[in-house]
């Protein structure tokens, strides 16, 4: 949960933490292992299909993948050997460690919106064609920025009629192509709060909004970046909606499984659309308060934490397995 006025999860812990995991012998985790895939058989038909469903949305790669001759082994995997930020390291090796050190692997950092030309564990890939195998194997990365969860004190009623967004624009098509168009309309409550930006003076803000602030308002922007948007988590958990055109790029969210107008708001990737919209449905609050409805039911799958570890390992399985480095007959 995130504490009032915050903008994001507490990061020193989080590191500190993450220093804490390289103290214990991976021997440990190797045992730990075992007794997950136990319970992982002992799930219930629902469960265990959900998980498998979740694994294998993760990781598509057609068995046979092959990696390249070069590729590391996961005993390289170390803290001064690491491969991009702290965060890609830690929020791998967190379940990496629970694997033979002998496997090899190779891992994409940052923002993944292209295609990868082997199979690689990346924070995010563009949204698959349905039936479409890709090299792009998820893992949940840079969690400490992208997967916040808030508790709301606001009811829908409560909040301000406007779209809010708050983001950083410059170099960003759609970015600009939105403030460019809706700047200056009193529907909107807009800014570019990129620190280098060269966009127009009256399109930046005066000050950094927490997130607290943002749930004055109704609806909320979710557009997305370099990939994903990274506030459409905590959006979807409060009691705005998330308003967004159809998503291009996915992350451990699975936002390629997001249904328009169930989950949020769609709208035209030119957002000629997007007033007629809102104000529909502000008129219509009972169709708005199903959409959050739903968006709490799709946030609340990935607050188990044990059932999420689980799905990590069996996608790390999955990946080791369709590289031909596991059988799925192991342990």
């Amino acid at each position: 949960m995130l504490i009032k006025g915050t903008r994001s999860n507490w990061r020193v812990p989080y590191i500190v933490h993450g220093f804490l995991m390289l103290i214990i012998p991976k021997c440990v985790f190797r045992l730990s292992y075992k007794r997950i895939m136990r319970e992982y058989k002992q799930l219930d038909d629902s469960e265990r299909e959900y998980v498998d469903g979740r694994a294998s949305y993760y990781c598509n790669l057609p068995y046979g993948s092959s990696l390249p001759a070069d590729a590391p082994s996961l005993q390289d995997h170390t803290y001064f050997n690491k491969i991009g930020g702290s965060v890609y390291f830690f929020d791998t090796y967190e379940y990496t460690r629970y694997f033979p050190q002998t496997l090899r692997w190779l891992q994409q950092p940052g923002d993944v919106f292209y295609k990868l030309p082997s199979p690689m564990i990346s924070k995010s890939r563009l949204i698959p064609e349905k039936g479409q195998c890709c090299n792009e194997v998820i893992i949940n990365q840079d969690k400490i920025r992208h997967f916040i969860f808030i508790s709301d004190p606001f009811k829908w009623e409560e909040k301000k009629c406007m779209i809010l967004f708050r983001g950083a624009c410059h170099g960003k098509p759609m970015r600009e192509h939105f403030l460019s168009n809706f700047i200056n309309h009193p529907l909107f409550d807009i800014r570019d709060t990129a620190h280098d930006s060269t966009n127009p003076p009256e399109w930046r803000q005066d000050k950094e909004m927490s997130i607290y602030s943002h749930l004055r308002y109704r609806y909320i922007m979710s557009l997305e970046g370099a990939d994903v948007a990274s506030n459409l988590k905590w959006v979807m958990s409060s009691n705005s909606v998330a308003v967004m055109p159809r998503p291009t790029c996915e992350t451990w969210y699975m936002e390629g499984k997001l249904i328009p107008d169930y989950h949020y708001i769609e709208v035209a990737d030119d957002f000629h659309d997007i007033i007629d919209k809102v104000l529909y449905y502000d008129s219509h609050p009972e169709k708005v308060k199903e959409i959050v409805k739903h968006a709490h039911e799709w946030v609340a799958q990935f607050k188990n934490k044990h059932r999420e570890d689980m799905i990590a390992l069996l996608t790390l399985r999955r990946y080791f397995c369709q590289t031909g480095q596991m059988t799925y007959n192991n342990v």
